[in-house]
């Protein structure tokens, strides 16, 4: 189940298919232009004679009959409009038309009869309908999913995650049984709307049938609103708490002294041998490993400062395509890891990080509140830092006897107070959480606590372990609980699947988080597939979070809902 893999022969039968010696443009819509982005170049299209690549609705585009044309959409009604506009007033000589999900047959009539020059030659589902960041995870780029309650769905979010999940699962040739998290209307709701599509469209989900049968795992954020608070310490998640990553891209404009071409780049681990092999390095790793980078890119340009003889120079020249990139390479990745560096030193990260994880895993009220009001205090520590110290401890002291909450929510803007006060009272508080995430309601589950901390300072800063790591782990042991996570009754489960406690061990996983997936819970889910044997996951989300970004969506949210902030 590699991601990358799967989009990669999409597009390679989109763009590979017939005329390969005629010059073509390809047309994309609002939704498919980031999903070719980012599991394809620019020199790939080249290869295949796409020389030019535009939007289906940009009006300005000019009339090119000696050209053929590909399109790659989603079966939206704004690109089917489209598209049969386009059709009406051709501006290629042909057309080969790709949906990136399951066509409707009325669409499909609609856009037969606007065919008037009959200019069509191809129609085809490809379902590559999601965006795809590493081998194992998936977006939908979605941040505003919620309706006018915390249990409701925006009606757009929905069909826009229904549709997706159900692309993904068409590509991965997967017909999954459905596990929920029992408390989460909005994950049940999903996967019912999921089961009706797999029954109406039984024939596209005709698939072999295995001896055990996958699972589609559908997970709500309010159960972990942890592990997007608190502060990465691995490449790629870094990267993104600190910077942030967009389809792959990360702004740097806003670095002190950054050159001109360093002012966005992109971080692809598909792309990227450097960045595939470090991403899920923590910072100290990193730092030894950029080194190392910077070595090689040395002893290059030493070699190839030694030309001697008419053999040297034939051979610089072949090789310096390569060698360019890795300059460039090499730039980006060292522009990247100083300007991390500078933003931890600058804002005091490593003791926001200190606090971040004994909140988070330690049950030791009387410390953490001093620390918390020394930080609180601290002008290097952003506001951004302060309000998330400040939820933390609101999520893990709720309901402790002696928990100061409302004089620390003094300290905050009043709107950020409003935020941290419906984090737990209306979205993911104690009594919304199904799970005893912080583990501190028992003697023993406080002794582990106090044990936590005594595997060594190396380790303080990443004793936090998703809850996604328990879920997953007793699922492929097969004592996931129906209590907890039951299967969605669908009319037609094995026998197995029905009994109390079922003891079947998937070997194919797809794990969806409405609310959003970490690059956190990304590399856990990573570091699964690589030890467990036999057993692949992938995992996705509506979105992939960063503290900030889960932070704004919160807020957003509470505006939403009936009463709002």
């Amino acid at each position: 189940m590699d991601l990358l893999k799967v989009s990669h022969s999409y597009v390679n039968r989109m763009v590979g298919s017939e005329s390969k010696s005629k010059i073509k443009v390809l047309l994309l819509d609002k939704d498919t232009t980031p999903i070719i982005s980012m599991c394809t170049t620019q020199s790939l299209l080249l290869k295949h004679n796409i020389y030019l690549v535009d939007r289906l609705d940009n009006p300005n585009r000019d009339t090119m009959m000696h050209l053929q044309c590909m399109v790659f959409v989603r079966p939206t009604n704004d690109s089917i409009q489209a598209l049969v506009d386009e059709l009406r007033s051709p501006k290629y000589s042909s057309y080969e038309l790709f949906f990136s999900n399951i066509i409707r047959k009325s669409d499909l009539e609609r856009l037969a009869e606007s065919d008037d020059h009959e200019l069509v030659t191809k129609v085809q589902e490809m379902f590559a309908d999601s965006l795809v960041i590493n081998r194992d995870l998936f977006s939908f780029n979605l941040n505003h999913i919620y309706g006018t309650t915390p249990d409701s769905w925006n009606s757009d979010a929905l069909n826009r995650t229904v549709q997706g999940l159900i692309g993904l699962l068409l590509s991965l040739k997967q017909k999954p049984l459905i596990r929920y998290s029992k408390n989460s209307p909005m994950s049940r709701k999903l996967g019912a709307e999921i089961s009706y599509i797999m029954k109406q469209e039984h024939q596209l989900f005709d698939f072999r049938k295995s001896d055990t049968p996958p699972i589609l795992l559908l997970l709500d954020r309010k159960n972990d609103p942890v592990t997007p608070l608190l502060t990465p310490w691995t490449y790629q998640a870094m990267v993104h708490h600190i910077l942030g990553i967009t389809n792959n891209r990360v702004d740097l404009s806003n670095v002190p002294d950054v050159s001109p071409d360093m002012k966005e780049i992109v971080l692809s681990s598909d792309q990227d041998p450097f960045f595939a092999k470090t991403m899920y390095l923590n910072f100290g790793d990193l730092g030894a490993s950029i080194k190392d980078y910077v070595s090689h890119y040395q002893s290059r340009t030493k070699s190839n400062s030694a030309l001697e003889s008419i053999a040297d120079m034939k051979r610089f020249i072949e090789d310096y395509p390569e060698f360019r990139k890795l300059s460039g390479n090499v730039s980006k990745h060292v522009t990247v890891v100083n300007e991390l560096s500078r933003r931890v030193s600058e804002h005091s990260l490593l003791q926001v990080s200190e606090l971040e994880q004994s909140l988070a895993c330690n049950d030791s009220h009387n410390s953490d509140l001093k620390s918390l009001r020394e930080l609180l205090n601290l002008p290097t520590v952003t506001d951004d830092s302060k309000v998330r110290l400040v939820a933390l401890y609101a999520l893990r002291y709720q309901h402790h006897p002696s928990n100061a909450i409302s004089s620390l929510l003094q300290t905050l803007p009043p709107s950020q107070a409003a935020i941290v006060n419906g984090l737990i009272s209306r979205y993911a508080g104690s009594q919304q959480r199904q799970e005893n995430l912080f583990g501190n309601e028992s003697f023993f589950a406080r002794a582990q606590s106090g044990f936590k901390g005594l595997k060594g300072v190396e380790n303080v800063y990443t004793q936090h372990t998703p809850l996604i790591q328990r879920i997953l782990t007793s699922l492929v042991k097969g004592k996931l609980r129906k209590s907890t996570h039951p299967f969605l009754d669908t009319g037609d489960l094995p026998s197995w699947a029905l009994s109390d406690e079922p003891s079947e061990r998937p070997q194919d996983i797809v794990v969806f988080i409405v609310g959003g997936v970490t690059y956190e819970e990304a590399r856990l889910v990573s570091e699964l597939n690589a030890s467990l044997k036999g057993v692949r996951i992938v995992v996705g989300g509506t979105t992939v979070v960063s503290a900030e970004s889960f932070w704004n969506n919160m807020g957003h949210a509470l505006e939403t809902w009936s009463g709002g902030l």
